[in-house]
């Protein structure tokens, strides 16, 4: 390890320390603990606790130039258990990150791809904001637009990107709208307004692309009259959550799971359908291990009758992550290529072997990834991937057809 010092490296701590929450990186002991807990410590050229060592010897350049600086995926392990409470996850990778785009280090292509479609079209997927709302063509409950009905609500809620199109998550977006609807709930939705909310462009550094939607929505928010804001991803629900607030933006906001699970006595007499299924949940590292929400989804899926819930050896604040936070979910080939594998497919085994024939989630990417990974892993027709508002939606009889 070079000892020279490079006034940019340098620079680079120093202005780290002076952001909120920040000062704490100057305090680390070198201890590992985050390297040693990273799921993808082993492939990193510089995990997080070398990362530190090298910004201090102001080694910069070579820092920003290696593959490692796109390989963590929000996982917060590293910071969930930081002696010194250094917040690596939200603080140092998204700055690294910027100072590589800033230095026109390279950028993965499809993280390139991934900010034109959110830039053009507002959505990661780069689908027109016309078709925002195509998840509710001919559904059986009423859909408030509160860009055309613009009238006070108890929930403003953010469909998100995924589940307003994602054929697969479109339907879970319709379960939620019945179950809301069912609970007596005045909701409404931004409808083709509805921009992502950037969480994960945040992370990923790219801070004006992150500053553009995070004004979009400000001035979206502000139009309306709602009580509180609830996400069906613990993404948009931690940026609203976290780091909105420190631009003015602060609403009350709950993820899903919350939500239903405040209401679980008045849910309780209205799942009156049987679903027999040995269940294990996969706890998301968002509203999960960074939010410290265990038990509101376990109390939905407990109170299904019917339904036999089973727990991973790691569960909880030692789940093992998806791989598809903070933009992980665009990076599976730049992180298997650089020595990494797809954490999803690591999961899934862990999933099937507590015996479970259907694994729980509660996030929009978890479906597609855990569907895929139990594909590669040939487990496709020993468990299933089914989200907690699938389960709710069964024993309500408020589903739909499975689609193949």
């Amino acid at each position: 390890m070079s000892t020279k010092q490079d006034e940019a490296g340098t620079n680079f701590v120093t202005e780290l320390a002076e952001t909120p929450d920040g000062e704490a990186v100057l305090t680390c002991m070198q201890c590992g603990i985050c390297s040693g807990s990273c799921p993808l410590g082993e492939a990193m050229e510089y995990p997080p606790r070398k990362i530190i060592l090298e910004s201090r010897y102001g080694n910069l350049d070579k820092l920003l130039a290696s593959p490692s600086v796109w390989m963590c995926v929000g996982c917060y392990i590293c910071s969930f258990r930081c002696p010194r409470e250094i917040e690596l996850t939200d603080i140092l990778w998204p700055a690294l990150r910027d100072a590589a785009m800033q230095k026109d280090m390279p950028i993965p292509t499809e993280l390139q791809e991934t900010f034109q479609n959110i830039y053009k079209y507002g959505n990661s997927l780069g689908q027109s904001p016309r078709q925002r709302l195509n998840w509710a063509k001919d559904l059986d409950v009423t859909v408030r637009d509160l860009s055309k009905d613009p009238q006070p609500v108890e929930v403003l809620w953010l469909v998100g990107c995924y589940p307003s199109y994602y054929p697969r998550n479109q339907v879970v977006t319709r379960a939620f709208a019945r179950i809301m609807t069912a609970l007596g709930v005045r909701w409404g939705i931004l409808g083709a307004k509805e921009k992502s909310v950037g969480e994960c462009e945040g992370l990923f550094g790219e801070a004006g692309l992150f500053d553009m939607l995070m004004e979009n929505n400000k001035d979206l928010f502000e139009r309306y009259q709602f009580e509180k804001i609830v996400t069906l991803d613990p993404h948009s629900f931690r940026a609203l959550q976290r780091f909105y607030p420190q631009y003015g933006v602060n609403y009350p906001v709950e993820h899903y799971t919350t939500f239903l699970a405040e209401r679980i006595e008045q849910l309780r007499p209205m799942l009156n359908g049987t679903v027999e299924a040995t269940v294990t949940y996969h706890d998301n590292c968002c509203a999960g291990r960074r939010c410290r929400s265990f038990d509101s989804p376990r109390t939905l899926l407990e109170a299904i009758p019917g339904v036999a819930l089973v727990e991973m050896a790691r569960n909880r604040e030692n789940a093992l992550c998806c791989g598809g936070g903070a933009g992980g979910m665009w990076l599976d080939s730049h992180i298997t290529e650089h020595g990494g594998h797809r954490l999803s497919d690591e999961r899934i085994r862990e999933a099937a072997d507590t015996g479970a024939d259907t694994l729980a989630v509660s996030c929009p990417y978890e479906l597609s990834r855990f569907e895929d990974s139990a594909k590669v892993a040939g487990l496709e027709n020993q468990l299933v991937v089914r989200d907690i508002i699938e389960l709710l939606a069964a024993s309500m009889e408020l589903g739909e057809k499975e689609t193949s």
